[in-house]
């Protein structure tokens, strides 16, 4: 049975790189049938914290992501927090100091730091002496004696590293390159490379697939495992996630976190979606696919190598797609009310479904709706010096909307066909058309020169509002 897992750190929100490794251990477990399994790697007990666990979780489930064992759900090799694996690891440090694989380290930060100016000053990279490698029962108690806590290094073997790597091929590392590693600090507790391998191993993963960022440690873990005899399982590096500036993803190109891009409305089959195509495609090159297309069709050895690049205008086209054609209005609805609600818009859900029915072929993200939506709320808006200007030199301008009023003063409603037709007499017995006739009704009703459509914006205002609007442009200018 095949298992993977993503194993993330809760030390802040889930970054686009983390996510995208999410989604594609989800990917492979759901097209290969096999086990997902979500672990936290909370070690790191400064930095970690409860909420950002938390919401991590709801992060990783707004993206549609499940899995079969986790710290929510409990597994037959849990517990799925490191935090709560500590005894575990004394466990096999202990077993490693007893077969020879490690040892108690006493240098203290100066003899380090030494060490590293010595390398540097040779031009060569640093890696630890060894310097501890052999002391006696004798060395280690006088060493004690002072004071000095040590450190558990890791006895690196004299050797090259060989593994395939399903995305990268054929991997060489030499041990020369790293030279022996701490495994547990002095306050005891265990870092990364040596937990990560403990809980692999114990939790039968058999492919681990994370960013590239991780290949270097991988020939650390592989003598590791060797050393503990454990099965090594098979490795795939994604690649790294790029700006479109060619550098490392950050802050510096916008929203950079799945909470980021859900607060700033995007859909999150759209992210998703867009997501599974960083480094990955599908075999007919088409963009929108549904999820279960996606999983039907991906291979791990399928990704490229090659950095990919978040195009953060594409992701917009591409949740805009979502927005006007693949989601349903009910739905779409549902999740645009929060907007909504926030940027002040106060209705009932009738209303609001009529609104996103008039605007959704103009909006990108539900972020859109703020501007494109507010002429839909919006009675009193402000008249520009440049609209002012523009109606007192046009003796026209005045004249249309006061036409249009009396058109509309008795009417108990109107719908889309009724402000086409009331248009059509207007250009049949007075001439005005095109520019000349709508410029002034949309400046009227909305007060800006663009906008929605005017059909749909009178049906779904209303005939009250309508003629609000329409008196206050009159009695403004009057």
């Amino acid at each position: 049975m095949k298992r993977v897992r993503f194993a993330p750190s809760p030390t802040g929100y889930l970054h686009l790189g983390n996510a995208r490794t999410a989604l594609f251990n989800y990917l492979f477990a759901k097209h290969e049938g096999a086990t997902f399994i979500l672990r936290i790697e909370d070690t790191d007990l400064e930095r970690s914290k409860k909420e950002y666990e938390e919401m991590l979780i709801q992060d990783l489930k707004w993206m549609g992501l499940e899995w079969d064992e986790g710290p929510d759900k409990g597994g037959p090799y849990g517990p799925y927090r490191q935090s709560e694996r500590l005894d575990i690891y004394h466990q096999y440090a202990k077993k490693l100091l007893e077969t020879g694989h490690a040892y108690f380290c006493y240098c203290t930060e100066e003899e380090l730091e030494k060490e590293r100016e010595k390398a540097i000053a040779e031009g060569k990279p640093y890696r630890y002496s060894g310097k501890c490698r052999n002391l006696t029962q004798q060395e280690r108690e006088e060493l004690e004696a002072k004071g000095l806590k040590p450190v558990i290094r890791f006895k690196v073997p004299d050797k090259t590293v060989v593994f395939e790597d399903i995305i990268r091929g054929h991997v060489e590392i030499d041990t020369k390159e790293f030279g022996d590693f701490v495994i547990v600090r002095q306050d005891g507790m265990p870092v990364y490379n040596f937990v990560v391998v403990i809980d692999d191993a114990l939790m039968k993963i058999t492919h681990v697939i994370r960013g590239e960022d991780h290949l270097s440690n991988t020939p650390k873990q592989i003598v590791i495992y060797e050393a503990l005899g454990f099965d090594i399982p098979q490795f795939a590096h994604l690649p790294i996630i790029l700006g479109e500036d060619r550098t490392k993803l950050s802050k510096r190109h916008g929203a950079v976190s799945v909470r980021a891009l859900k607060d700033d409305g995007f859909l999150s089959e759209a992210v998703f979606n867009y997501l599974s195509l960083l480094g990955w495609h599908p075999k007919d090159e088409r963009e929108i696919l549904p999820k279960e297309e996606i999983i039907s069709q991906f291979r791990i050895e399928d990704v490229n190598k090659s950095p990919a690049i978040f195009d953060r205008t594409k992701l917009r086209w591409m949740n805009g797609v979502y927005i006007r054609e693949i989601l349903d209005l009910d739905e779409l609805t549902k999740r645009a009310v929060e907007f909504f609600e926030g940027f002040g818009y106060k209705a009932d859900f009738e209303y609001y479904k009529k609104v996103m029915s008039a605007i959704r072929d103009s909006i990108e993200t539900l972020m859109d709706i703020k501007d494109r939506a507010k002429v839909f709320f919006v009675d009193e808006f402000p008249f520009t010096e440049e609209i002012v200007s523009e109606v007192k030199s046009d003796p026209n301008f005045y004249k249309v909307v006061e036409i249009f009023y009396e058109k509309i003063k008795d009417l108990n409603s109107i719908t889309k066909e009724d402000f086409k037709n009331i248009t059509k007499e207007i250009q049949k017995e007075y001439g005005f058309k095109g520019k000349g006739l709508f410029h002034p009704l949309r400046i009227a009703l909305t007060g800006e020169s663009s906008g929605v459509g005017l059909d749909l914006l009178v049906e779904v205002i209303g005939i009250d509002k309508v003629k609000f609007r329409i008196k206050r442009f009159l009695e403004y200018f009057g």
